[in-house]
Order: structure tokens, then C-alpha cells, then sequence
């Protein structure tokens, strides 16, 4: 039987975090479900819908492959995965598959506020077997397909600060690439 890595990427509010506690359900629960700076806290599984799960929090220096050697899941979640840290802990994730033949499903954020991959995004989609865009459609305020976060301060695009910003809808937009690249928020 052959396994895969599967990315989920997309923009905020997608319902990524849904999707991953939809798929940790519907497979049996009995999988090891991993996050990074879920904006719910550290070790969970937050939803917008009001969805949460504890999880294994991955820090900086965590080995995921070692994790996984030792406990053998019969399948692997990680929710935020842009979080991790590129490319190593997003190589672990493939070696699981290659290595410990598990099925690993990453949901995450695909670009920044500025519109750039995440380092562990883009190290995810060149390694990943599938990459799939999330089916829920999130628009731009113009109505258009919503491809791009962008970080907001009082209704205004803003252009500089920390790239991780853990936060929710009250400091992120999400806009169609013309008006991301336009600066309207």
C-alpha cells in the first residue's frame, strides 16, 4: 500500500483547521495530530467554527520523524503547518512517509501578509505527493477569489513587521491578488 504526503494550503479562513479535525475524525481519531502556534494556544487544534483538539505542539529543534518512529500512528495531521521549521521538520514529514509508510495530511497557509511562501509552505509543496486547494472559497471585499492575507492595522494594508504574527481576523484581510498587490484592503 503506498502513503502520501497531502498539503492543504490556502488563505485565512478557509476552514483549514476544519478540515483537519474533519480528517482526524473521520479516519478513526486514533492518529497523533501535531500544531505550531495555533492562535487558540499552545497544543491545540482551534477552529473559527468553535472546533478544538489537543495536539502535540512543534517547537523549534522537535523531531518530528523521532516522534513518529517511536508511536507509529496509523496516520499523521499537522495543522499550521507554514509554522514549522523549513526545511527540516517539513522533511521529517516526508521521511514518516518514506521511511515510516504513514499517511501525513499538513493543512496550512500558503503565503504571508506580503504575498511570499512560507519557507516550510514552499518546502512542503516540492515534497509533497498531492497539493490541494481548500474548497471553501473566501472572497476579496470586491468579490473576487481571495488568494492573499494581508496584515491590517486600523482597515489599512500594512507592508513591515515580524512575519509571524499570530492573530485572527481582526489584523488579517484576505484579498484578491490585484488588490493585495495594489495595497487595498
Amino acid at each position: 500500500m503506498s502513503h502520501e504526503l497531502v498539503a492543504y494550503l490556502g488563505v485565512m479562513d478557509a476552514g483549514k483547521s476544519t478540515l483537519a479535525l474533519q480528517y482526524h475524525h473521520s479516519l478513526g481519531g486514533q492518529g497523533v495530530v501535531y500544531t505550531s502556534m495555533d492562535r487558540g494556544g499552545e497544543g491545540v487544534v482551534s477552529s473559527r467554527l468553535g472546533l478544538n483538539h489537543q495536539a502535540r505542539e512543534v517547537k523549534p529543534g522537535f523531531d518530528i520523524y523521532d516522534d513518529l518512529a517511536a508511536t507509529r500512528p496509523p496516520y499523521v495531521i499537522v495543522d499550521e503547518v507554514q509554522f514549522l521549521e523549513a526545511p527540516k521538520q517539513i522533511n521529517h514529514l516526508a521521511d514518516a512517509v518514506d521511511g515510516l509508510g504513514l499517511d501525513v495530511y499538513a493543512f496550512g497557509l500558503k503565503t504571508d501578509f506580503l504575498g511570499r511562501l512560507f519557507p516550510a509552505s514552499q518546502r512542503l509543496i516540492e515534497l509533497a505527493d498531492r497539493v490541494e486547494e481548500l474548497p471553501v472559497r473566501v472572497n476579496c471585499w470586491c468579490g473576487e477569489r481571495g488568494t492573499h492575507n494581508a496584515r491590517t492595522r486600523g482597515g489599512v494594508m500594512v507592508f513591515s513587521g515580524d512575519l509571524v504574527e499570530v492573530g485572527d481576523m481582526d489584523s488579517y484581510t484576505v484579498l484578491c491578488r490585484r488588490h493585495h498587490r495594489a495595497g487595498l484592503a
